[in-house]
């Protein structure tokens, strides 16, 4: 199979790449990556001999069309994704998100390619505290930021393209991700290097807001899953039944770092913060036989903080920039 990864450079694409090349010798990978601040070539390292890499934009519609035109199949990972990047500034989210996979689309409708494209839960908008209700593939969309909203756009447009054009594509939506590579603007990364750069960890609000995690890899298999074995136009919902509230998640991490789990302040809390997700991921569980691996969610945060511990050499170049924005929002 010959299959292009849009935002291959990214932490869930890349994540997806190293593991594509590692385990699937039938796979030749191109990524296409703007390497922006979120993407990075040495996330790829490992593997830079066995891939080929496109530096380019979503947005280069010539660009995208011939690597589509020379592909089996697409996995569309490329986004802007920070919520706090979009307040700031909704502008690069519009045309990465929107537009970006605007011109995925239409590339490969020309070329009759299969797509996957890879979304978020946070196009639901967010659930009440303390209730046991999910999100399904049947929960309206609500999207709340300027993040989500772009998010929901570029699902909806591929929903269109399917019914309209008999595009070959599939949507999933994923709750919150850790793992290697993750960026350390990033809530579980954040914390991490704060305490390894002797910064005391930071905490929104009081930290009630409940995330539902999963580790990278078990989003990436069931990507794999929903792209070998899904059904054309159907939308697969990914979690793992992670939910833990952000202060929970801070204290854990600063127990399994050797530190005081109140060792931390509160700071402002973000804008329209969602309070709670939450995945009923029961439809691919029951239609394609899939199962996250990384159950033990303690154990999967000390591997995680193991290495960034190990992997200094690639967060600590952004480390001091990150900290400076976030001080001048006072968070």
């Amino acid at each position: 199979m010959r299959l292009l990864v849009t935002g291959g450079a990214g932490f869930i694409g890349a994540n997806f790449v190293l593991r594509a090349v590692q385990d699937r010798a039938d796979v030749s990978v191109t990524v296409l990556d703007a390497l922006t601040y979120a993407g990075s070539r040495e996330s790829l390292t490992a593997v830079e001999d066995r891939i080929k890499m496109v530096e380019g934009d979503l947005t280069d519609e010539p660009l995208v069309d011939r690597l589509v035109a020379e592909s089996d199949a697409v996995v569309h990972f490329a986004a802007e994704t920070h919520v706090d990047n979009a307040l700031a500034d909704p502008a690069p989210f519009l045309r990465s998100n929107v537009i970006g996979t605007f011109s995925v689309l239409e590339a490969v409708r020309r070329h009759g390619v299969r797509l996957h494209h890879v979304s978020t839960d946070e196009v639901y908008g967010d659930l009440p505290l303390g209730e046991p209700v999910r999100f399904t593939a049947a929960t309206p969309y609500n999207p709340s930021s300027p993040y989500s909203a772009t998010k929901a756009s570029a699902d909806l447009l591929v929903r269109a393209w399917v019914r309209s054009y008999g595009v070959r594509a599939t949507i999933s939506n994923c709750s919150n991700n850790y793992g290697p590579y993750q960026h350390v603007e990033k809530f579980i990364p954040r914390q991490i290097t704060n305490v390894l750069t002797g910064r005391r960890p930071k905490l929104y609000g009081a930290g009630a807001n409940v995330r539902d995690w999963i580790h990278v890899d078990d989003h990436n298999s069931a990507v794999w899953r929903i792209l070998e074995s899904g059904t054309l136009g159907n939308t697969y919902l990914i979690g793992a039944d992670g939910e833990r509230d952000n202060l929970s998640v801070l204290r854990l991490i600063l127990e399994l770092m050797g530190r005081d789990p109140d060792d931390f302040d509160h700071v402002t809390d973000r804008a329209g913060h969602d309070l709670r997700y939450a995945i009923d991921s029961g439809a691919l569980r029951d239609e394609l036989g899939w199962a996250p691996k990384h159950t033990d969610f303690a154990e999967g945060l000390a591997e995680t903080i193991g290495w960034y511990r190990d992997n200094e050499w690639w967060w600590a170049p952004l480390k001091e920039q990150i900290e400076a924005r976030y001080a001048e929002r006072g968070q």
